[in-house]
């Protein structure tokens, strides 16, 4: 029976370091995804997965309609679940589901102009709180530099200091 074992030194794909930093960078994630939640739960009734869907649907990008194979890749959602999401948004009157043109087997999904609003009205709350979560991020010394990116659009790599003003 062989044993495993690790990768050369020389790798570039063998670094702990750059373990870490993808843990870190899961763990801002996890984070500000968690806050997110817990303000458009509290504030809207509406989960974080749900408001995603209504963005992706509400983008101009977007119109008419979208496949629920489309919509999945956009939010990051296996197709099964946004099926789901789609489901409970459509009993809500937030989107429309239908057959797609051309094709019978396809369904797509078409926000309505109450999910459009809906999604309008809570979108100030959503960046409300993703500001508080990154503003709080900076903060952590392993969590600033990829928070000061998502604020301001700019790398805080190689900076002496961190700015709170961003």
């Amino acid at each position: 029976m062989a044993l495993l074992t690790s990768r050369a030194p020389t790798d570039p794909y063998s670094d702990d370091d750059q373990d870490d930093r993808w843990c870190m960078t899961v763990r801002l994630l996890g984070q500000v995804e968690k806050e997110l939640d817990d303000a458009l739960r509290t504030s809207h009734g509406l989960p974080l997965s749900d408001y995603r869907a209504l963005c992706a649907l509400s983008r101009p990008d977007s119109r008419p309609a979208l496949r629920m194979g489309e919509l999945a890749g956009r939010i990051g959602l296996q197709i099964s679940t946004v099926t789901r999401l789609v489901g409970r948004l459509e009993a809500r009157g937030l989107v429309e589901r239908r057959g797609a043109d051309g094709d019978g087997r396809a369904v797509t999904a078409t926000v309505t102009a109450s999910g459009r609003k809906h999604y309008r009205d809570v979108t100030p709350t959503y960046r409300r709180a993703l500001g508080r979560a990154l503003s709080d991020a900076v903060d952590n010394v392993y969590l600033a530099d990829l928070a000061t990116w998502v604020l301001s659009g700019e790398s805080g790599a190689g900076a002496t200091s961190r700015r709170r003003d961003v």
